[in-house]
């Protein structure tokens, strides 16, 4: 494909003058529509697209393609002015006339200048498709402009049922549209009250991620598609300052299991309340430079127009395609250079303000609905982007094809119907009772064997340090690091599926984005803190879906905190924290299952788990250390079925001691032979999975609440003394486990205290007094006191 050399302006010229002159059709085109003009570079550009395609045979003629191109204009157009609309305006109406102040909202809201922005660059992926007769897949890291892809989903009818019965292509419809964003609506159970939010969410057809936490996307895009697959990646140029990582891209792509992908960055200057850094360090002439020091192939484009970014979308995938054809040919090695589009424009270009810091948000001066000189101002600009309905009758007719081209609609492009179910292992968990054995060693072995089992299937290993430290090996070994260069004798390949880098953002992310495949993380669990946001997102998401009846099933990623609070000694207070787990529980219990597993045993049936359900994280606090195997196969397995399981208990039942933590069991079953000692009969309950023993806080999560806290063999309300022993926070346990507490006369907690140094694993459980003889020292107090 031809590429444009932007310092020969002259000969350009010329050559969109002669294309102008030659083809009727192509100066129709050029002289664009409303705010849509057309650079000479594009239409270069876009005049050898068109060749292109009529020479592969999807077009008969020239004019065929120019004529879907002049209805992206007008589509781009249309959806502009709806956009405008939907922030201030309660009435759409198609006949173009101008709004009166009782049309206007009371308090207008929305990203209105970045939304603006995103609409050519939305409009062209969908034309995209159209033209070569392929549905791709998107993702916009700039969740907050989610108007342009409401807007051009509701013009094309583009939507999931609750959408387009809601917003039909009407006066009606789009009013209601216009009246629901941000509306503030919302049901008498709580919930909003309107299929449409501020953000990317799953009412948003063909929606992956919200968006809210600028620069997940640009971590997660090139992990997301499978060979065959192709994905359209809306970038912030905000976000590039946001998150670390997203410059590591090439690291991490390989034409052999990954398909292909096209960033697009919008840089429309960041304007807030300051600069980003980008602008601070020398703008895009800056970026431009960067990318290509990473292994990038920066491509201009006018970002005010859609053609522009139609011909970017082609020319990414011929150019990567070229690269993987290289690469298998063996004339090239990684990393390969990922094209990078740069849509260069202005915040909020198409309307009043654009350019301006106003453009950020609401870009008038003032209300309409209360100022005459905004009202003018909005009827003003948002003449110039009006489509008449006949037009824009007739440029959907030409964008959307769908059954003409025998493809599935945006709504259910191929990442956002992710199924994945794996078969079981032939071999059976193999982790005997008494045996010494440390839980993540036997994670690892069951890992392997869920990978042999399921060999097709696409595997990343988030990993932020220490793999081989934290007992997996066989997995390292199995699946190496993803390197550019191997070392001889060491466990690397280019091809590996271990995504290692000193980052907790960008390898939870990883795992994040194969939803096509099977995952897992490991961090220590000080740090896996940095991973709440990429997961909190996820699950949010996720559970959303959920209440639509629209569930995922993406395979469930287990998240494994190790080298955790009290097997960290050796290291200062930073690396002693059990926020992990207890931030995770603050989020819905049947989405993220927290567990902490005692031994081996309930380790490895929490990651069996966890590989036969979908749309859920696990986080899994576990041992890496040898620890005495308490339970059998069958016992872990009834243990996660159930989220508690007694361990031992004497004919007569006094004290009943809880254990959260596979080094507080051991503490109680000291505890528990010291009240023996002093003739107090007790009972050892251990505690899998908190969440299972809360309050329900809607129907969801109470299908999942164990029915254990009405059983009386596990939980006995009639006990004298019930003594919670746990590896994190002990207010935080009892807050979740509610139902559990019997009161601060006949309940005590123990666990962390925000005690440590550098300690060994005993000396830790005494600075926070969670050790036998704390523990032993205030029931007996307790039980005295009470005249037992």
């Amino acid at each position: 494909m031809y590429t444009i050399d932007p310092q020969n302006h002259h000969r350009i010229e010329q050559r969109a003058r002669l294309y102008r002159e030659t083809y009727s059709a192509f100066a129709h085109w050029a002289d664009g529509y409303g705010v849509i003009q057309h650079s000479d570079e594009t239409q270069v550009r876009i005049f050898d697209l068109c060749q292109q395609l009529v020479c592969e045979g999807r077009f008969q003629q020239i004019e065929d393609v120019l004529d879907i191109l002049s209805a992206a204009d007008r589509l781009t157009s249309a959806a502009m002015w709806l956009v405008v609309h939907m922030t201030y305006s309660t009435k759409v109406d198609f006949s173009g006339s101008a709004l009166d102040a009782e049309d206007f909202k009371s308090n207008p809201q929305g990203h209105t200048g970045g939304s603006l922005n995103m609409v050519p660059a939305y409009v062209a992926y969908m034309v995209a498709n159209r033209l070569a007769g392929i549905t791709r897949s998107w993702l916009m890291g700039q969740g907050h402009c989610v108007a342009a892809i409401d807007a051009v989903n509701v013009l094309l009818q583009n939507l999931y049922p609750e959408q387009g019965e809601r917003y039909p292509l009407s006066d009606e419809g789009l009013s209601q549209l216009a009246k629901d964003f941000y509306s503030y609506a919302i049901t008498d159970d709580g919930c909003p009250g309107v299929p449409l939010g501020s953000h990317v969410n799953p009412h948003t057809a063909g929606g992956l991620i919200e968006g809210g936490y600028l620069g997940f996307a640009e971590l997660q895009y090139v992990h997301m598609p499978l060979p065959g697959e192709r994905l359209v990646a809306f970038l912030s140029d905000g976000a590039f300052e946001e998150q670390r990582g997203s410059d590591w891209a090439s690291r991490w792509w390989r034409a052999e299991d990954c398909g292909l992908v096209t960033p697009v960055m919008i840089a429309n200057g960041r304007r807030i309340d300051q600069r980003s850094t980008m602008y601070q360090q020398g703008g895009l002439t800056w970026f431009y430079e960067h990318l290509e020091q990473n292994d990038f192939h920066p491509i201009a484009i006018d970002g005010r127009d859609p053609a522009a970014f139609i011909w970017g979308i082609f020319e990414s995938e011929a150019r990567l395609q070229a690269c993987s054809a290289h690469i298998r040919a063996g004339k090239m090695c990684y990393p390969v250079k990922l094209p990078y589009l740069i849509a260069e424009t202005e915040k909020g270009y198409g309307f009043y303000g654009a350019g301006t810091n106003a453009a950020h948000g609401t870009p008038l001066p003032g209300n309409p609905r209360s100022d005459a000189g905004a009202r003018q101002l909005f009827n003003e600009h948002a003449a110039r982007l009006f489509l008449p309905p006949t037009e824009l009758t007739s440029a959907i007719e030409k964008i959307t094809q769908h059954k003409a081209d025998n493809r599935v609609p945006e709504k259910y492009h191929a990442l956002g119907q992710r199924d994945v179910v794996l078969k079981l292992p032939t071999a059976s968990p193999q982790c005997e009772k008494g045996q010494a054995l440390s839980p993540m060693a036997a994670v690892d072995k069951r890992l392997c064997e869920w990978h042999l089992a399921n060999p097709g299937v696409r595997v990343r290993i988030g990993n932020p340090d220490e793999l081989r430290s934290n007992r997996m090996g066989q997995t390292l070994d199995l699946l190496k690091h993803r390197v550019l260069n191997p070392e001889d004798g060491v466990a690397e390949s280019i091809h590996g599926s271990v995504i290692t880098a000193l980052n907790e953002e960008a390898v939870v992310s990883a795992a994040l984005a194969n939803k096509g495949g099977m995952n897992l993380v490991v961090s220590y669990e000080a740090f896996a803190m940095k991973m709440i946001g990429a997961l909190r997102q996820e699950i949010i998401f996720a559970r959303h879906q959920k209440e639509l009846n629209r569930p995922a099933r993406w395979l469930s990623l287990p998240v494994i905190a190790t080298s955790h609070l009290w097997e960290n000694g050796k290291n200062e207070q930073s690396h002693q924290d059990s926020s992990f787990g207890e931030v995770l529980l603050g989020e819905m219990s049947d989405m993220t299952r927290v567990v902490y597993p005692a031994d081996a045993s309930t380790a490895v049936a929490c990651l069996d788990a966890c590989y036969q359900s979908q749309g859920q994280i696990w986080a899994m606090t576990i041992p890496k250390q040898e620890i005495t195997t308490t339970f059998s196969s069958e016992q872990a397995q009834q243990l996660v079925e159930e989220g508690a399981l007694t361990v031992e208990e004497d004919d007569t039942v006094v004290v009943e001691l809880v254990a959260v933590g596979a080094y507080q069991l051991r503490v109680c079953h000291e505890v528990r032979q010291a009240l023996r000692d002093n003739g107090i009969g007790s009972r050892i309950t251990y505690l899998l999975e908190p969440g299972r023993f809360r309050i329900p806080r809607d129907e969801h999560e109470k299908a999942i609440v164990s029915r254990l806290v009405e059983k009386s063999q596990f939980f006995d309300n009639s006990v004298r003394l019930r003594v919670f022993v746990s590896h994190m926070r002990p207010e935080v346990l009892l807050g979740v486990c509610r139902p559990l507490d019997l009161g601060s006369d006949r309940c005590l907690a123990f666990g962390y205290r925000n005690r440590g140094g550098t300690l060994d694993t005993q000396g830790l459980l005494e600075a926070n007094q969670c050790s036998d003889k704390f523990i032993v020292a205030e029931v007996l107090q307790r039980i005295s006191s009470g005249g037992e």
